[in-house]
């Protein structure tokens, strides 16, 4: 069988190496076109709205998407094998929410995860937590009266937690009744995970905007007294849903070059740039990549459930056995490519202090070549773990690298909105990022087992052994080359 797949492969590059369709960046960048891309975005914005606005994980929207992908992908199944992974993923659904002080009702999101009040809600005092990182331990509420009441505080980094998460954990051990955070910045808030349900940990929870915060913590550092009410219930159930893979029939199964962009929107709203242009992008990048001959086999991930905190990318790194995991090369991830600055990502830690693991500088520096030369300022972007490179970096001890345009008022404000429609991306902004993807992944699909010699990946954590990994087939082809994920 081995020796079969092999001739099948080597037949295949021949006849492509004899039509003279070696990959090379001039053709890729040429094939990448902005009509196309945006053709995507318009079906992705429609798939949105004829399921509810969003196309958001365990819901209609989601299902379609895969769909739309799943096909075409399939259309090159001569080239490229297409398939889908199922599996398991917190959903959450907030019901119901209120926060009122008198007769005002705040807009207050639901985070992720928040355990619910009871049906009726909450009447209690509004008092004011710590400052800065000292609401990040329940040290910092010493001599704070909070006990039994509501506690309002900022959103801020913590060492463990996060900015959401570790504000609430030390509230809870001081005896707080609920939290209710407000923005570190002016962005709306429109959305906010605490990662995990942890009805032990965690008190019910809700996400206000920052001119709302402030003005309440103003009313109470002068000294009045606050009553406020508090109402949420949140649905959280499991629900399987999908990531959905391309990967070339040909090139070094040894060497793989993995791309991902997820495919799920918030709640809120389409997700047309987040993350809707980096589905986009990747998927020009195969249509055109599958025509051409590489040396390094490349996979297409886009990636279920990131807006419940990365779930598709840290279950599919998680569920990789050592000799998948040695075989794959480096790991480029786009998500937000359309809107805002040309954003790369800072692999050598030379900006923002925190380098990625050796040959994120090799990648960093072919993007950020690319861009400067035509023309364009390269904004360092920070390695805050917030996006699906997470798991390939940090479990996987893989290269990582890639582009995004900002997620800040200035960069995209309609950033988790029902704004964040077809009309939000800037459709140049996204073919300069796509034509200088493909540009780098033209040199690393040649070269990138060069430029980027292996090291020995950590081992990702065993899954148990009930523990069966779902995969649906494109129906009617298999690939030459195999997977053995």
């Amino acid at each position: 069988m081995k020796l079969s797949l092999v001739y099948v492969c080597a037949a295949f590059l021949a006849a492509t190496a004899a039509r003279g369709e070696v990959i090379t960046s001039e053709k890729l960048q040429n094939d990448i076109t902005e009509v196309e891309l945006m053709k995507n975005l318009n079906r992705l914005n429609q798939i949105a709205r004829d399921n509810g606005g969003n196309r958001a994980f365990g819901l209609p929207g989601f299902e379609a998407s895969v769909k739309y992908v799943f096909e075409r992908t399939s259309r090159f199944s001569r080239t490229v094998d297409t398939w889908i992974q199922d599996f398991p993923a917190l959903f959450n659904k907030v019901e119901s929410i209120s926060f009122k002080v008198g007769e005002t009702d705040y807009y207050i999101y639901g985070l992720t995860y928040s355990p619910s009040t009871p049906p009726e809600g909450v009447t209690l005092p509004l008092v004011l937590g710590p400052e800065g990182t000292a609401a990040c331990s329940v040290d910092g509420y010493a001599g704070l009266d909070v006990k039994g009441k509501i506690v309002l505080v900022e959103r801020g980094v913590c060492p463990t937690g996060g900015t959401l998460a570790g504000r609430i954990r030390p509230a809870k051990l001081a005896g707080a009744s609920n939290v209710i955070i407000y923005n570190s910045d002016p962005t709306k808030v429109t959305g906010g995970t605490l990662s995990a349900p942890d009805p032990e940990g965690f008190v019910s929870s809700g996400f206000i905007n920052q001119a709302d915060g402030v003005a309440l913590k103003e009313r109470l550092l002068a000294g009045e007294q606050i009553i406020a009410y508090f109402q949420q219930t949140q649905l959280i159930e499991t629900r399987i849903t999908q990531n959905v893979f391309a990967e070339t029939k040909c090139g070094d199964p040894n060497n793989v070059i993995v791309l991902g962009a997820h495919l799920d929107s918030v709640q809120a709203g389409p997700g047309i740039n987040d993350d809707g242009s980096g589905t986009s992008l990747i998927l020009e990048l195969l249509t055109s990549v599958n025509k051409y001959e590489v040396k390094n086999k490349i996979r297409f991930a886009w990636w279920g459930a990131e807006e419940n905190g990365l779930l598709g990318s840290k279950y599919y790194t998680s569920h990789l056995n050592q000799t998948e995991v040695d075989k794959i090369l480096l790991y480029l991830n786009f998500d937000m490519v359309s809107k805002g600055y040309f954003g790369v990502f800072d692999g050598d830690g030379s900006t923002h202090g925190l380098a990625a693991p050796p040959g994120s500088e090799v990648i960093e520096r072919l993007f950020a070549d690319d861009l400067t030369s035509k023309g364009l300022t390269v904004t360092p972007v920070p390695l805050a773990g917030s996006s699906d490179y997470a798991s390939f970096m940090d479990t996987l001890k893989k290269p990582i690298g890639g582009l995004h345009t900002g997620a800040g008022v200035a960069q995209d404000p309609c950033y988790h909105q029902a704004c964040d429609d077809y009309t939000n991306p800037n459709s140049t902004v996204l073919t300069i990022n796509a034509k200088t993807a493909a540009h780098v992944l033209t040199v690393l699909a040649q070269d990138g087992h060069n430029l980027i010699p292996k090291d020995k990946a950590s081992t990702p954590a065993r899954r148990d052994v009930t523990d069966i990994v779902h995969w649906t087939v494109s129906e009617g082809h298999v690939g030459a080359c195999s997977h053995d994920i």
